[in-house]
C-alpha cells in the first residue's frame, strides 16, 4: 500500500461493514460525562486490550481448532504446490492465501486472479502492476510463479509470511465482529507505516474513516474533490508521523475515543477503569483532558 497518484485513484473498501461515521459536534470545553455516561471506554479499551500484546492476542487466534487445523493444513501442502494449476486447484489453498491477503471477497474471480499470478511483477507492464490496489501486487509477489516457476512456493513469504497475515487478519475480523472501531484501528495499525501519500488515504475506505474521524472531518466530505480532501488532510498531519510507533500510538488513542462518541458500543464498562494504573489499558488523565477540550480539526 504505497502512494497512488489521482489518476490511479480508484474506489477501494475493506468488507468491514461499517456503521457511517457522524460528524463529529463536541463542543469545545464541555466534559464527557455530560454529554454520554461512560464515553469512550469500550472501543478505546477493547482496542488497547490487544496492542498492548499483540504477539499474544494472534497466539490465541491461532490455537482456536478451526484456524489451527487450517494453518496446520497450509503449511503441510503450500511447499507441494508447483505450479499457478495447481495453486488453484486446491481450494483450501487458494482460499488461506487469498484470505491472509486480504483478497477474501475476491476468491470467486478465478481468471483475474491466474491472470495476476501468471504475469507476476517484474515486467513493469504486469497486470498487477497497473492495478491500484497495490495488495494485488503483494500477492503477487508472495507467489511468485512467474519469477521463480516450480519453487516459487518454498519462500518465507509464501510459507509462514502467509500464516502470519492469516492470523493477524483473523484478529482483526474477529474484533471487528464485536467492535467495528476496534478493527478500523487494528487495520490503520498495520498498514499506516506503509503509507507515502494522502491519496493512499482517500483512495482506502477503512483508512480515511480512521483519519476523518480522528481530525473531525464531516463523512460528507469524502464526496468532494479530492485535491481538496488531500489538502485538508495534509494541513492536519503529517504522513510520515506514522512511521513513528509512539506518534501513531497516539493518533490511534484519539482515533478510538471519538469513534465511541459517535458509535457508542452496546453496554458498560466500570468507570473505574478509565484511570487505573494497575490495567495498563485504561484511558490516562492526559487522554481524557485533551478529549475535554478538543477543538474539531484540531490536532
Amino acid at each position: 500500500m504505497h502512494g497512488e497518484s489521482r489518476a490511479d485513484l480508484r474506489s477501494r473498501t475493506l468488507p468491514l461493514d461499517q456503521p457511517r461515521v457522524i460528524p463529529l459536534d463536541q463542543p469545545r470545553g464541555v466534559p464527557l460525562d455530560q454529554t454520554r455516561a461512560n464515553p469512550v471506554t469500550s472501543t478505546y479499551t477493547s482496542y488497547r486490550l490487544i496492542a498492548r500484546d499483540i504477539p499474544s492476542s494472534i497466539e490465541r487466534i491461532a490455537s482456536e481448532p478451526q484456524i489451527k487445523r487450517e494453518s496446520e493444513y497450509y503449511l503441510s501442502r503450500i511447499s507441494e504446490i508447483k505450479s499457478v494449476d495447481e495453486f488453484m486447484a486446491d481450494s483450501r489453498i487458494y482460499n488461506y492465501a487469498m484470505k491472509a491477503h486480504g483478497l477474501e471477497e475476491m476468491s470467486y474471480a478465478k481468471a483475474f486472479i491466474r491472470k495476476v499470478l501468471t504475469e507476476g511483477v517484474d515486467d513493469e507492464g504486469a497486470f498487477a502492476n497497473q492495478l491500484a490496489d497495490s495488495r494485488y501486487k503483494d500477492f503477487a509477489e508472495a507467489f511468485n510463479f512467474a519469477r521463480h516457476g516450480s519453487t516459487a512456493t518454498i519462500f518465507t513469504k509464501a510459507q509462514q509470511g502467509t500464516v502470519d497475515k492469516y492470523h493477524r487478519l483473523t484478529l482483526e475480523e474477529e474484533a471487528g465482529a464485536d467492535n467495528t472501531g476496534v478493527r478500523l484501528a487494528l487495520y490503520f495499525e498495520r498498514t499506516a507505516p506503509e503509507i507515502s501519500s494522502v491519496y493512499t488515504i482517500l483512495a482506502d475506505t477503512a483508512l480515511g474513516d480512521v483519519v476523518r474521524t480522528a481530525l473531525g472531518i464531516p463523512a460528507e466530505l469524502a464526496g468532494s474533490d479530492i485535491d481538496k480532501q488531500a489538502d485538508l488532510i495534509n494541513s492536519r498531519l503529517d504522513i510520515e508521523d506514522f512511521k513513528d510507533p509512539e506518534k501513531l500510538s497516539k493518533f490511534l488513542d484519539r482515533f478510538t475515543a471519538l469513534w465511541e462518541l459517535e458509535n457508542p458500543s452496546a453496554g458498560t464498562v466500570d468507570s473505574s477503569m478509565l484511570f487505573s494504573s494497575s490495567t495498563g489499558f485504561g484511558i490516562s488523565p492526559e487522554l481524557m483532558l485533551e478529549l475535554n477540550n478538543l477543538k474539531l480539526g484540531g490536532r
